[in-house]
């Protein structure tokens, strides 16, 4: 997938896929205008498709293998 890095609102727990409803790590902003958000699966699934209608794709699939921080990981 194609990423364009810009100064886009991140996607929180919120945003919900329009295809299946699973959280949502892809917003693609249309070339028509408007936006459309996709999990992971639907947003690989649909890659191709979505690259010719895309003005830019946010792409935030890296949360999901991001591993989070403990307390205390800072007092170190």
């Amino acid at each position: 997938m194609t990423t364009v890095l810009t100064p886009a609102t991140p996607l929180t727990a919120g945003d919900r896929c329009d295809r299946c409803g699973a959280q949502a790590y892809l917003r693609v902003v249309l070339t028509s205008g408007g936006d459309l958000l996709f999990c992971a699966h639907h947003g690989r699934k649909f890659e191709p498709e979505l690259k010719k209608i895309a003005a830019e794709i946010q792409d935030e699939t890296e949360k999901l293998t991001a591993t989070p921080g403990t307390a205390g990981d800072d007092e170190r």
